[in-house]
């Protein structure tokens, strides 16, 4: 029998669990269910991780680390109308952006669901908060970064410091995903993200 790595090991049961998470709720993600999931046994569990919260903490890290689009629009929503530039407003890049994230929470409400949960879970525990710290302060780096393309390709300018535009910005679509995965309601959807572009694009000076 092949040994795996330990490695490997720990990445198969990251990989397991958010799969569970996503498909069941984080509490439903008991030990046995991660490793039924990723075909181990409790044995191979215990070999990688020293319990389930070492695991779930594991989980957020790798979450945080490899997402661009959990919560916010990331630079990738609005790069690609970089190259429009000239002639589009700031206002209509925020929204083409906004709405591109609509896209991606609409193909995959689950993880953006396993991704509430485990901010929330994170939360409830004092010893896991900076976590949930670390969680949204990413979030408000992919938003800053975002931002900065949609000013420089629309010729506008930030009248306020970009890193405030990016909390506005976070709460915005904190706010968009948590009532769309409760109502699925497109036409509000679009309404929430015309708002958020009307009001973003105020905070900045026009080309």
């Amino acid at each position: 029998m092949t040994r795996i790595p330990a490695a490997e090991r720990r990445a198969a049961l990251v990989e397991a669990a958010i799969r569970v998470v996503a498909r069941e709720g984080i509490a439903h993600a008991t030990t046995r269910a991660i490793v039924a999931e990723a075909g181990m046994s409790l044995a191979s569990f215990h070999y990688a991780f020293d319990s389930r919260d070492a695991l779930i903490d594991e989980v957020i890290r790798t979450v945080v680390a490899r997402e661009q689009q959990a919560v916010v629009p990331g630079p990738a929503d609005f790069g690609d109308f970089a190259e429009l530039g000239h002639g589009v407003g700031l206002r209509d890049l925020l929204e083409a952006g906004l709405l591109r994230y609509l896209d991606h929470l609409r193909v995959e409400p689950a993880r953006e669901l396993a991704m509430l949960e485990l901010t929330l879970y994170a939360l409830r525990s004092p010893e896991r908060h900076p976590l949930a710290v670390m969680q949204y302060a990413r979030y408000a780096e992919l938003a800053a970064e975002a931002l900065e393309i949609a000013a420089a390709a629309s010729g506008a300018r930030w009248r306020i410091p970009v890193a405030e535009v990016a909390h506005t910005l976070v709460a915005f679509t904190d706010g968009l995903t948590t009532t769309w995965l409760v109502g699925r309601d497109e036409v509000a959807a679009r309404r929430v993200v015309a708002a958020a572009a009307d009001a973003l694009s105020r905070m900045a000076d026009p080309a």
